[in-house]
């Protein structure tokens, strides 16, 4: 669990960094700085020799990666027009989409045929030819100020010690914890003390940033209205965005039987989705100068989707019922990633381009890692009522002796889990456990001669097999149930989202370039 979340810490909390210095020291040199410490993170992650130093040098690759997508939309930002940056952030948002799919993809076959190594020797490659194109033909995208400043070093700390316990708290809280899971409950005084030292954290950072002469996130642009509604907005839709990969490839699998990797693959669908969502609004946010429109029914269109997966899934869902309406989720998520970015760059001035791009990055980050820890509590509390009403129907009748060797022989039949702060659920292996009851029965007629003792044996035997048929109908009803309520849950949330979308200026996208665009040589 460490392991991804160093890198999700760590690549969050350098995002408003990274952003306040593409606009301080160029884009050009962050956008470097961050591939070579990705780079030399996915260097030391392939060669890591045990679990502490993996742990470690992820958070070093999510330093690095802290600063690519901000720079990215900032650099599109600097050489093109509000209106031009429309179809722009699409099709960044379009290859974000696709790489969310085709990575893990990618790294599964890798693990298979070459090891977990080449998960990470893999980006080398590519990393390389990334900084000869960017040294070759990228312009210098000298900054626009000429206020340098000192680097805000206790901002950057205030921001480290709100963030961090948070995240933590976060990505470790739960409403139960089995045994053997790592964790916290969220009234224990671990997670308490994690929120209470985040929010000393918050405190120190406002009164840090009021002071200096060159904050890390100026707050006066909150003053603007199009600016902090936009922030907000983009947290709010960044609360879906996990929710919506993280459940269906777990229901695919414990409810509906894919293997894993199949599950998995459930979410190609929602890929397309964000990536024709993406391209789409994107082109006519370009070509109509408006981007509030599509945004607002972009937001709309995936309450809907919601709200038909949470009204029609049950436990005869096949891959087919459920693909559409996961591509009807994709194009109604996928554009608030691009058009965010948009409408908060375009709320400020040119020379703040830099932090209004990772304070999008950041907000949609943060509510991305809220929303997930959010939908897994309501996934678990459900699951937990849900399989205690069932599981006890189910068994009602069922003689205490027989119930008992019966769970004795169950046990858990494995985990799953798409991504760090989603819930792990214990399938439910049907067949194993026929197995074993069938082997426990087995043995006892080994050993008796009676006639009336072996009908006896038949008897209960075929009592506790029709159990577990009613037992596996039990789970499966429970499991689905309780992810019906997370997409219950992501429609309020959605629409959450769209009041606070609504209320977002709508600012004209202005035609021309930016001015004296900064190309000049270093």
């Amino acid at each position: 669990m460490w392991i991804t979340t160093s890198y999700l810490v760590a690549s969050t909390v350098l995002v408003p960094i990274w952003g306040k210095l593409s606009d301080t020291i160029g884009r050009r040199k962050v956008l470097l700085a961050g591939i070579v410490i990705f780079l030399l993170g996915s260097l030391l992650c392939g060669l890591a020799a045990n679990a502490t130093q993996l742990i470690l040098y992820r958070a070093v690759q999510g330093i690095g990666s802290a600063s690519l997508f901000t720079s990215a939309f900032a650099i599109v930002a600097d050489l093109y027009s509000p209106r031009e940056r429309g179809k722009l952030n699409g099709y960044f948002g379009a290859t974000f989409g696709l790489s969310s799919v085709l990575g893990p993809l990618v790294g599964g076959f890798l693990t298979d045929t070459f090891g977990w190594h080449w998960c990470f020797f893999v980006n080398l490659p590519l990393g390389v030819i990334a900084i000869a194109f960017i040294v070759a033909r990228m312009p210098p995208l000298l900054p626009r100020t000429e206020r340098k400043g000192a680097i805000d070093v206790g901002g950057a700390i205030a921001l480290a010690a709100a963030v961090v316990p948070l995240l933590i708290a976060l990505s470790f809280g739960k409403t139960e914890l089995r045994a053997g899971e790592t964790g916290f409950l969220w009234t224990s005084w671990q997670e308490l003390s994690l929120f209470a030292g985040s929010l000393v954290g918050v405190i120190s950072f406002l009164i840090i940033e009021k002071r200096v002469k060159e904050p890390i996130v100026d707050l006066s642009l909150f003053k603007n209205r199009a600016f902090a509604l936009g922030t907000l907005a983009a947290f709010a839709s960044g609360l879906t965005f996990l929710g919506a990969i993280v459940f269906l490839p777990l229901f695919m699998q414990t409810v509906v039987g894919e293997r894993a990797t199949g599950a998995g693959l459930t979410t190609l669908p929602l890929t397309f989705g964000i990536v024709v969502g993406n391209i789409t609004s994107g082109r006519m946010t370009s070509s109509t100068g408006k981007y509030k429109p599509f945004l607002v029914a972009s937001i709309a269109l995936s309450a809907v989707a919601f709200a038909i997966l949470a009204l029609t899934l049950d436990t005869d869902a096949t891959k087919l019922s459920v693909s559409w309406k996961m591509f009807l989720i994709g194009l109604g998520i996928g554009p608030a990633i691009p058009l965010f970015a948009l409408a908060i760059q375009n709320s400020v001035p040119q020379q703040f381009i830099g932090v209004a791009s990772s304070m999008s990055t950041f907000a949609r980050q943060l509510g991305s890692t809220v929303g997930i820890a959010l939908l897994g509590t309501v996934f678990s509390t459900a699951l937990s009522v849900n399989l205690e009403t069932k599981m006890k129907a189910a068994t009602e009748g069922v003689p205490p002796a027989l119930l008992a060797r019966m769970q004795g022989q169950a046990g858990a039949g494995g985990e799953g889990g798409a991504a760090e702060g989603a819930p792990q659920s214990r399938g439910f292996d049907r067949a194993r456990i026929e197995g074993k009851v069938r082997e426990a029965f087995a043995a006892q007629r080994s050993q008796v001669h009676d006639e009336r003792a072996l009908a006896g044996l038949a008897a209960a035997e075929q009592q506790a097999l029709d159990t577990v048929g009613k037992v596996e109908v039990a789970f499966k009803e429970a499991f689905t149930e309780a992810v019906r309520r997370v997409y219950l849950a992501s429609i309020l949330i959605a629409l959450l989202a769209l009041l606070v979308t609504l209320l977002v200026p709508a600012l004209p996208l202005r035609e021309q370039a930016p001015s004296a665009v900064p190309v000049a040589a270093e």
